[in-house]
């Protein structure tokens, strides 16, 4: 009998101006949870989507139990019990979650779907893996964390064996990324097979029995999770020593740069509040995160901040100038910078190329243009430069269409085009997510270079590790209010986890504002 449920076979997938996979190798066994390691462009989200048949390969072959299979798209992939579950979820927003479960995989009765049936079989699924979600609610309407639930339910109602997890927890709280993990122990005692793409070590000393580790397409190895360490695995991803931990002096306090007084933000979702008559300052010189779970307010207050939505009441100040109602334009012009939660909807135009984009919010500045025509030749220049000053990876440089990068190289663009404007106050919506841990690096060494050079940063994480060693100050945001600022040297994760949790407050803080 063959050890191996799936196995790859000199994968080569080329695309105009790169090699994505070359030559690669990769076997997946029984019941096993393997780990699929490397920095962002790496090739490891492009090697799934030829295993699940979003992509035919140039060369190599793919066999199933032994046997080689032709995948010549995901109905393929489903056909042979092969599901995944991408880094942007592909649902259909405006649909119910039990439709974007059935869809494509409908019973029928004289041409009509047979709901009822289906309703039944996606409940059992739901309680037999404590999946829970409103089966009834619009996907638009649900958290990313619901949303990959019903992207991992997919799967299940498919009868899926071989699960591909393409960065599962970047969008994920810690609570929820346990719950995940959870999910995939036991989806191993049932013996179905996983491999798991992502760039957090620790999750992976967690759940792996193997992992397959890429770097620029190539494949470095293979190790069982039991024979190695963080750093060795840190080491072989990038191909150097990685620092864990964030170097950064002492804060330098300098003046305030943003005062938020006030400041209530209706949620389009609810009657409630999403921002409740919160109030805080940040000033220039220090790294100040707003903490919190998932759905607490982070989201409306920085769509308030940056003008995305409007503020219900309260004011916004940026260097004593009142932008409660101004343009985003205008505030971006008075040194606001915004790196977004939401990378696909609020930070790129997919189609446009990387030096379209990077040129957003500058276009209009007189090197840009000349006479109402934009000025390519310096508009090329500038992109160029950015993208050898924060290593984006490309396959045509800056003529790329942003759509077709790695998304941890799309999160070094938006990075790129907004630190680079030199902004007095910097707005940073989870800027690591699903950065591999090089990227995590030196983006933190980007925020703490801001501020050494007395810029204000205003950081909002779900990462409670990048919280804890990032941050000067800690305000944690619980139902629309400030609950709690921390000081990270003085405080503890399990202290922080409560102020998240809403099971401690501070009351004084809250009465006082």
């Amino acid at each position: 009998m063959n050890d191996y449920v799936i196995e790859m076979k000199n994968i080569t997938k080329v695309f105009p101006g790169i090699i994505a996979n070359d030559n690669i190798n990769l076997q997946l066994k029984k019941g096993e949870i393997h780990a699929l390691l490397g920095e962002n462009g790496a090739g490891k989200s492009t090697l799934m989507s030829v295993l699940f048949g979003l992509y035919q390969p140039e060369a190599g072959e793919i066999y199933k139990n032994g046997e080689i299979v032709d995948i010549n798209g995901p109905n393929d992939a489903n056909k042979l019990g092969i599901g995944m579950v991408h880094q942007h979820f592909k649902l259909v927003e405006v649909f119910s979650v039990i439709d974007n479960i059935i869809l494509g995989a409908e019973t029928t009765k004289m041409g009509f779907i047979r709901k009822k049936e289906a309703r039944e079989k996606v409940k059992e699924l739901i309680e037999k893996y404590q999946l829970e979600v409103d089966i009834d609610a619009l996907v638009e309407d649900i958290s990313v964390g619901m949303q990959q639930k019903v992207e991992i339910l997919k799967m299940l109602y498919r009868n899926n064996e071989i699960l591909i997890f393409d960065e599962p927890t970047a969008v994920l709280t810690p609570q929820e990324i346990d719950k995940l993990m959870e999910s995939m122990r036991g989806f191993k005692k049932e013996e179905k097979s996983i491999l798991f793409i992502t760039h957090k070590l620790n999750e992976i000393m967690a759940v792996a029995d193997r992992c397959t580790v890429l770097r620029k397409g190539k494949c470095v190895g293979t190790v069982a999770i039991k024979n190695t360490t963080k750093e060795e695995l840190s080491e072989m991803m990038v191909g150097r020593k990685v620092t864990f931990a964030v170097e950064k002096k002492e804060a330098t306090i300098g003046k305030p740069i943003l005062k938020v007084e006030n400041l209530t933000v209706t949620s389009k979702k609810h009657k409630n509040n999403a921002v409740k008559n919160i109030t805080f300052t940040v000033n220039a010189g220090e790294i100040v995160c707003l903490a919190g779970i998932e759905g607490n307010g982070q989201t409306e207050f920085v769509h308030a901040l940056t003008g995305l939505e409007q503020v219900t009441s309260g004011k916004i100040k940026l260097n004593n100038i009142d932008i409660t109602d101004a343009s985003i334009r205008k505030r971006s012009k008075l040194g606001l910078s915004h790196i977004p939660e939401d990378r696909h909807k609020h930070g790129l135009i997919l189609d446009f190329s990387l030096e379209q984009n990077l040129i957003l919010q500058r276009y209009w500045e007189p090197q840009y243009h000349n006479y109402g025509f934009i000025n390519k030749k310096a508009v090329r220049e500038y992109s160029e430069k950015l993208i050898k000053k924060y290593d984006i990876r490309t396959g045509q440089g800056s003529v790329t269409v942003a759509r077709s990068i790695s998304g941890g190289n799309q999160q070094k663009t938006i990075i790129a085009r907004e630190i680079d404007r030199n902004p007095d106050l910097l707005v940073a919506f989870q800027p690591t997510r699903g950065l591999d841990i090089g990227a995590i690096e030196y983006i933190h060494k980007q925020l703490v270079a801001q501020r050494d050079e007395g810029k204000a940063v205003l950081l909002v994480s779900l990462e409670l590790d990048e919280v804890m060693n990032v941050s000067d100050r800690i305000l944690v945001m619980y139902e629309g209010e400030i609950v709690g600022e921390l000081d990270p040297k003085k405080t503890t994760m399990q202290e922080l986890g409560l102020y998240m949790a809403g099971a401690k407050r501070d009351k004084e803080k809250i009465s006082n504002e």
